[in-house]
């Protein structure tokens, strides 16, 4: 099967060339990167594992990038969907797989469960690109994830952990008991070579995670497997609504660098608040479950995840972000 990845070099893309590669489907992988890009150490990696990196302009739907595409099987976007190049990439992407006859196209969705619209800035744009997707009747699967492992533990007051945690979580949500499914982030490729090989996913929306955790249960955790009492500082959804309101009202007066605001409170609203993020509201709106689909898949427990983080075996997220 002959699969294209566009955005290899990213922490999701990373996990799901990785994941193709080490699963037992025998995948024929190719890396899609801009000219600029090309001799990052990220492709030259890809190559030293057997990936093809082609340089390709993905600003147009050119007779190259048809070519390029052309005889895919799957091509999967791994470009992050809350930049503003990236999301009119993707539609050029999708254009240009459908005048190559893709046999599937996977768009970067690849987070938390949410509905469609009015919640949040990046499910709305990742929903218009799923409109486009539908409006040239181009075949494709969505996958969303769930929150990552890496963006879920609370710093330690020991600051044994400062080095390890790019964001690390500084408030608890609510009352921090509600439910929210969690992944670990280089297991995302595993997950994803199970599905785009199932005729049951296409043209269908799939979640996949690995575990159910609240945020009280993850700080309790961390204190049992750290040995360290962690503050735990509460934000209500009165103070989280005020906090997206303020950024919604900066961002379309024009100020850019308020989205990132926007995008992590929107984020704490709806994993910590509005529980939007678990298997029953994937079902709800549609979506195949990935513990349905596969039962033998185990991904990483966040046990097992925190311990190797306390033992300093895990890679700082972005740590290799240029």
């Amino acid at each position: 099967m002959k699969v294209i990845v566009v955005g290899a070099s990213g922490e999701t893309g990373t996990s799901v060339v990785h994941g193709l590669i080490k699963s037992p489907e025998n995948f024929e992988v190719t890396a899609l990167a801009r000219k600029s890009s090309v001799d990052k150490p990220e492709y030259l990696a890809l190559k030293d594992l057997g990936v093809t990196v082609s340089t390709v302009d993905l600003g147009t739907v050119s007779d190259e990038l048809v070519a390029l595409l052309t005889g895919a099987d799957v091509v999967i976007s791994c470009l992050t969907s809350g930049h503003a190049e990236h999301v009119k990439t993707q539609n050029i992407l999708a254009s240009a797989c459908k005048k190559a006859s893709v046999g599937r196209f996977v768009p970067s969705f690849f987070g938390p469960i949410c509905p469609p619209r009015g919640i949040m800035l990046l499910r709305n744009l990742k929903e218009d690109l799923l409109d486009h997707i539908k409006s040239i009747y181009l075949p494709y699967t969505v996958i969303d994830v769930g929150w990552w492992y890496q963006l879920s533990l609370p710093p330690l007051p020991s600051g044994k952990l400062a080095n390890a945690l790019t964001m690390p979580v500084q408030t608890i949500s609510g009352n921090g008991n509600t439910e929210t499914a969690l992944i670990d982030k280089r297991d995302i490729g595993k997950y994803v070579a199970r599905v785009i090989v199932d005729p049951r996913t296409l043209n269908k929306s799939v979640f996949v995670y690995n575990e159910i955790w609240t945020q009280n249960r993850i700080f309790d955790l961390m204190e049992k497997l750290s040995s360290e009492e962690i503050p735990r500082n509460h934000v209500n959804e009165q103070v989280l609504q005020s906090k997206i309101k303020t950024a919604n009202e900066a961002v379309a007066a024009g100020d850019n660098t308020q989205i990132r605001n926007l995008v992590m409170s929107q984020y704490e609203l709806v994993l910590g608040i509005r529980g939007d993020n678990s298997p029953e509201c994937a079902k709800y709106l549609g979506y195949l479950i990935g513990k349905d689909l596969y039962p033998d898949l185990q991904g990483e427990s966040l046990e097992q995840f925190i311990n190797d983080t306390l033992a300093g075996k895990i890679e700082r997220l972005y740590a290799r972000r240029r």
